[in-house]
């Protein structure tokens, strides 16, 4: 299912749509609707009630070095190296593999919503540091929605992924924001089982948003 997100009332509806499992790219927001397969959930981290983890908590004192800048949508030739650099390294022979130069920034720019880029920088004592990840960051009444995010894949010992996500409920949590939506994610899929990891957590079902339970 799609819809265009347009004119002056594409940040309500984009809000409204976020609400009701679809996700956002560039002028279009989406939700799978398959006949025989509702595997794809939509997910919400419940920010009031987390509490990290033991390992949580040594992933965000791990890259505490790092330094968060929050920047307009504009994309940049550096954040597009390090775009290229994550996908030959972790999404070889994936759906944004071939992804080009224009079709990063039209990704980034071409947005009708309040959105926003997170960078996370490595202080090196000249300039402004090495850029080491970045979230593309939708900013909505309730929470703050993660559209898409990457990160150098030579700097696994600091689960950049992780720390992201802890870093956004941080953001979300100083602003009075209750969620943090992640997107989709399926039962059982590897890829996807980091998501699981930040409870409380709820799904959207047929019935509306749901705790997941600890057996999910």
């Amino acid at each position: 299912m799609f819809a265009r997100l347009t004119g002056s009332l594409a940040q309500p509806l984009n809000e409204a749509l976020t609400h009701s499992g679809f996700r956002r790219s560039q002028t279009i927001a989406y939700r799978p609707a398959c006949d025989t397969c509702s595997a794809c959930v939509s997910v919400r981290i419940l920010v009031d009630a987390f509490d990290m983890s033991r390992n949580q908590r040594r992933v965000l004192k791990r890259s505490s070095d790092l330094v968060r800048t929050v920047v307009p949508p504009e994309a940049t030739r550096e954040q597009f190296a390090l775009l290229r650099t994550y996908l030959d390294s972790r999404h070889a022979g994936g759906g944004m593999s071939d992804m080009g130069l224009f079709d990063y920034v039209a990704m980034v720019e071409e947005t009708p919503v309040s959105t926003h880029i997170v960078e996370y920088r490595q202080p090196d004592g000249v300039g402004r540091g090495r850029l080491v990840a970045c979230a593309l960051t939708d900013e909505l009444r309730d929470g703050l929605s993660m559209v898409y995010s990457f990160f150098h894949p030579g700097e696994d010992a600091r689960s950049l992924g992780t720390y992201m996500i802890l870093d956004h409920i941080q953001a979300a949590r100083e602003q009075g924001m209750p969620h943090v939506y992640l997107g989709y994610w399926v039962q059982g899929s590897k890829k996807m089982a980091y998501k699981a990891r930040f409870r409380p957590m709820e799904a959207l079902t047929r019935e509306g948003w749901e705790l997941l339970t600890d057996e999910e």
